[in-house]
């Protein structure tokens, strides 16, 4: 079986690569885990001088790495250059911490000494997505190697490119040769490796349905998982906020990445008294984003990653018209050669048509009517996910009790869009997903939490 990696600007091919045959893949996980063996004695020391040195050839190359993505998954170069930049936080993040959240933790009992040690558990199996393919991969790498840990990669398939530069970064870094490999495979290639005995853990972020499949296939080889599936966040707007700043903060969250972002603004829930007046700053805002190539510098707005995604985006906004959404602007797949798709906006949603439903992955703004603030809440939590969401109030210590206690979700922002940091832990609730990434808890995740007691 082969893949090809396809420029969604233009619709040619890229690369063809050849997935890996189950002994090809075997032997690549033998080969990482007697790295491993070695590996997991280092000192964090040791840890962090290679992972410093990561962060280092991130930035030395990250013009490079970004021309690599935005060919590969259209992602405009800027952002793509902004991506590269954020994974050197995150590196140094963890070069500089991973030895202080996991040291070990004296606990008084009645024994004569009893500590809680975090040790390294084996090798780490991902499952990556493609819309942020740098990003999504280190925020379980660099915390995964810091730990004593190997890892292994399951890139998505138009990212292939992208996951074998991965790999090459790791050697460059300094760290062991087959410490981390990118395999190419397809989804019985990546159930093979589940079930390896040799892989310990799988941390998988994508769509719901691939959610379901990969936490069956780990439940029945027992291997600890992490899931960081699909959303469909909801954005409160409220009477009293400031429209501008609430409008601002919703467009730019909506229109990263072309749509294609599982924490982005999916659902604006505006209360009624201030309707009108946010859908026309909307609009407005939604003018100043332009299809063009996303090689050029200037580009602000990029093709969607794949074809038959746009097909499937513009599915879903042809059934929300039909069942009584009206489209403001855009919804229509343009005439000329590439994956592109215009900003649109569709109002008057209710709660029973497909936005409120379905995640909508693409440059679609949906505004949600809600009578009351009350009202807003419940169509907030009116969803089988719970990923992220926000409130705009500029009552702020009543937007923090919404966002603490009223709106279920992973991650809530009063008065922004919100956004994953390296020191806060990221996940979801519900159907998206469990386990959490980044900061002290993603670390943590994929560790042996071991209690020692001495008399």
């Amino acid at each position: 079986m082969k893949i090809q990696t396809i420029n969604p600007a233009t619709g040619k091919v890229i690369q063809d690569y050849a997935t890996m045959s189950a002994d090809e893949t075997s032997s690549i996980i033998d080969s990482v885990h007697q790295t491993y063996e070695a590996w997991k004695s280092t000192s964090f020391a040791e840890r962090a001088e290679k992972m410093r040195n990561l962060t280092k050839v991130l930035l030395d190359n990250k013009e490079e790495y970004a021309k690599l993505m935005t060919l590969e998954m259209g992602k405009p170069i800027f952002a793509a250059v902004a991506e590269i930049e954020k994974c050197a936080v995150l590196s140094e993040y963890y070069a500089e911490n991973a030895e202080h959240i996991l040291k070990n933790r004296l606990v008084e009992t009645s024994h004569n000494k009893t500590k809680i040690c975090y040790r390294p558990r084996g090798i780490v199996f991902a499952i990556m997505p493609w819309n942020f393919p740098f990003w999504q991969v280190l925020r379980f790498l660099c915390p995964s190697l810091m730990a004593g840990n190997a890892g292994l990669l399951s890139h998505a398939p138009i990212s292939t490119g992208t996951g074998l530069a991965i790999e090459e970064l790791v050697v460059k870094a300094g760290f062991p040769e087959n410490l981390f490999r990118s395999l190419i495979v397809d989804n019985d290639g990546a159930a093979q490796v589940i079930a390896n005995d040799k892989v310990t853990a799988v941390t998988l972020t994508g769509s719901e349905r691939a959610g379901k499949a990969v936490a069956a296939e780990a439940g029945q080889n027992l291997k600890k998982v992490v899931l960081e599936l699909g959303g469909n966040d909801p954005y409160v707007i409220l009477e009293d906020a400031d429209l501008e700043q609430a409008a601002e903060a919703c467009v730019t969250s909506r229109m990263l990445n072309t749509g294609q972002v599982c924490i982005a603004a999916k659902r604006l829930i505006v209360v009624k008294s201030v309707l009108e007046d946010f859908e026309a700053l909307i609009r407005k805002k939604l003018q100043r984003y332009e299809m063009s190539d996303p090689l050029d510098p200037d580009c602000n707005f990029g093709p969607m990653a794949r074809e038959d995604l746009r097909a499937g985006l513009q599915a879903q906004v042809d059934q929300s018209i039909e069942d009584g959404a009206e489209l403001v602007c855009g919804g229509e797949i343009p005439d000329g050669p590439g994956f592109f798709y215009p900003p649109t906006m569709l109002r008057n949603v209710t709660t029973e048509m497909l936005p409120c439903k379905e995640e909508l992955f693409g440059p679609v703004v949906v505004i949600v009517p809600a009578d009351d603030e009350a009202d807003a809440i419940r169509i907030a939590n009116h969803t089988q996910y719970g990923l992220a969401g926000a409130v705009f109030t500029q009552d702020v210590k009543r937007g923090e009790k919404i966002a603490t206690d009223l709106i279920e979700a992973g991650s809530v922002a009063v008065n922004n869009f919100v956004g994953s940091d390296p020191r806060l832990p990221f996940g979801g609730i519900k159907s998206s997903g469990f386990g959490r990434e980044l900061s002290e808890e993603g670390i943590r995740e994929f560790v042996n939490i071991k209690t020692v007691i001495i008399e």
